[in-house]
């Protein structure tokens, strides 16, 4: 057989060897339950609140580890308290899987003092970290975590409505995936499911690893 002959077949079975790799290295796309991966990861833009303690809380205060951030507020009647026992009943299973922190957005600073919002983590889970500041801060970082929150009702019972949804930041400061409601049952209201939710996020964390 002529030498050139060889030399092209060889090339053509290296090529295919080199395909049939790619294919098997690519990563297999996530079966997710009640979580949506961002097309891109961003990072976070940067921003300045304060923590329960009074200390301050920026973007830095994010890498290093994974995030897990949902906005409320600790007169809420409904939303906010059920998610907050469904994430204190996640949160040791996450957390012996993937050092993770649970990140509690206050968007009412006109009521949620330092005071109020240690005792809401404390009463929680004393591990969680509640942030909070001026609005003019609040609605930025709220629209770039993918959240919107308005004042609904006059004097002092207003409430609060806002999104129940949940946002994961990666240890790199990046956004990657939204973590929402789900109807279980035609006619059901929405909710996150904890054993969905412990699923997704560790399949996404090993996923971004």
């Amino acid at each position: 057989m002529p030498k050139v002959l060889w030399i092209i077949i060889a090339v053509a079975v290296m090529a295919a060897g080199s395909l049939t790799a790619m294919r098997f290295q690519q990563p297999k796309e996530l079966q997710l339950q009640t979580s949506y991966v961002l097309p891109q990861a961003r990072p976070v833009a940067p921003f300045k609140l304060q923590d329960q303690y009074g200390n301050s809380f920026t973007e830095h205060q994010l890498l290093g580890k994974w995030s897990l951030v949902f906005i409320g507020y600790t007169s809420c009647p409904d939303v906010c308290p059920t998610t907050m026992g469904k994430l204190s009943a996640a949160y040791p299973k996450l957390k012996q899987q993937m050092d993770i922190q649970v990140i509690f957005l206050s968007a009412d600073p006109a009521r949620d003092s330092q005071a109020r919002l240690l005792d809401y983590m404390n009463f929680f889970n004393p591990e969680f970290i509640a942030i909070t500041g001026e609005h003019k801060q609040l609605l930025p970082l709220s629209r770039d975590l993918g959240f919107v929150y308005a004042m609904v009702g006059d004097g002092e019972d207003y409430q609060v409505d806002h999104s129940a949804s949940m946002t994961l930041i990666s240890p790199q400061g990046l956004k990657v995936a939204t973590i929402k409601p789900k109807s279980l049952k035609l006619g059901q209201v929405p909710q996150i499911a904890n054993a969905a939710m412990i699923s997704d996020v560790l399949a996404i964390a090993a996923n971004q690893s």
